[in-house]
């Protein structure tokens, strides 16, 4: 069998640099922990980018595929399935809507909200066809296709990736009078994170999502909500929109979804945004495909029969509170909600990435966020117990010179 390192240097040459990891090989996983080839265990606090809120190889989930693969794993949609009528009912029931349309990745969902948005606005607000606007906000991360990073403010995901896709306006974030003053007769959708998760766990102050959906009810615009990586629970609500008790017009979902083993995403809306796809003009081989469907809807009998939402507010609070108490020269600010929390070091700390690399040698797996943010986010399942385990170890690193 092969080491940790000869795995690393075998990935290093054949497998191309678009990522950066921790030097750990991960190779068997159940619930909130992990273990190395040689076996060594850590805590996942990072949970696959919050893809894993079940927990790694939930018995339920697993259950549910070994029972479609038994029957059947892809139709195409040339077919109709058994699982996906059901399971888009499910989700829309979920979410308050009516209608769903599958897809795989996050980024596949986003791109799918926008050709929706665009349709809207040219079949029912009456648009100038190729004229449509879609206002995103500053510091978003909604995937790395080249239409998605045309409206990114990151330099590296734009970096030699142009030309662009035109028909975005951008704002900054956390600012509703910004939305309001952006917004021209052309406008059909405001594209949001509740939360923004790769810009370091950004929180809006509170009452700017409960602004930004007046402003699209008043002005007649979409709010469509990424809600990829907080959506199913990751921070304490159901959604993170709830938290203002704001609806959008579309939810963007993906990751947990897919129940941390198989890529599942959908948009889920009104029949009268999602209902004017025509056969034909949008699809995908492997979106809303049986298996895909399946543990879609297992996910989903999980999160609510295990109270996963509830778990996650119990247990975020009680990180929250317990990394509060740490007193460490290195800590700016300490932010989240549920179990998606961002811990900012001041820069003379040296970067997030050498207190990652120092609490994967202590056991526990996280990665750092532009540069001077950690980003904890354990799966919804963790324990007092674990986090206790946990926070002596953050403790320790947070403290280290």
């Amino acid at each position: 069998m092969k080491t940790s390192q000869e795995i690393i240097e075998t990935t290093e040459r054949y497998g191309a640099h678009n990522y950066h990891p921790l030097p750990v090989v991960i190779a068997r996983a159940g619930g909130v922990w992990v273990e190395d080839i040689e076996g060594k265990r850590y805590v996942d606090m990072l949970s696959s980018y919050s893809a894993l809120n079940h927990g790694h190889r939930h018995p339920a989930i697993l259950a549910a595929v070994q029972a479609q693969m038994e029957r059947v794993t892809l139709t195409s949609r040339a077919f109709h399935n058994e699982e996906l009528g059901p399971f888009c009912e499910e989700l829309a029931r979920l979410c308050g809507k009516e209608m769903v349309l599958p897809m795989n990745t996050g980024a596949e969902a986003v791109e799918t909200a926008i050709k929706a948005a665009r349709k809207w606005g040219y079949l029912k607000k009456g648009i100038k066809r190729h004229k449509a606007e879609i206002i995103c906000c500053e510091g978003n991360f909604h995937g790395r296709t080249v239409t998605v990073v045309s409206f990114s403010t990151e330099p590296d995901y734009r970096e030699d990736f142009g030309p662009f896709t035109p028909g975005f306006k951008i704002i900054p974030y956390g600012d509703a009078k910004a939305l309001a003053k952006a917004v021209t007769k052309n406008t059909v959708a405001f594209l949001v994170e509740p939360i923004q998760g790769e810009a370091g766990i950004n929180v809006p102050r509170k009452g700017y999502l409960a602004a930004c959906a007046r402003i699209c009810r008043e002005r007649d615009i979409l709010l469509m909500a990424d809600e990829i990586q907080t959506g199913l629970g990751r921070t304490g609500k159901l959604f993170a929109c709830l938290h203002e008790d704001v609806t959008p017009d579309l939810y963007i979902l993906g990751k947990a979804l897919g129940g941390g083993v198989y890529p599942v995403s959908a948009v889920i809306g009104p029949a009268g945004v999602l209902g004017l796809f025509r056969p034909g003009e949008h699809g995908s081989t492997f979106g809303g495909n049986p298996l895909a469907a399946a543990i879609g809807r297992a996910a989903i009998r999980v999160l609510l029969d295990e109270r996963l939402v509830e778990r996650s507010d119990e247990m975020g609070a009680y990180f929250m509170e317990r990394i509060g108490r740490i007193d460490s020269p290195h800590v700016k600010d300490v932010r989240g909600r549920g179990l998606l929390i961002g811990v900012e070091l001041k820069k003379k700390a040296g970067g997030a990435r050498r207190f990652a690399e120092r609490l994967m040698q202590d056991g526990l797996l996280c990665k750092e966020t532009h540069e001077h943010v950690i980003r904890f986010a354990p799966p919804l399942v963790i324990t007092k117990e674990e986090i206790d385990w946990a926070m002596e170890r953050i403790e320790k690193a947070l403290k280290m010179k």
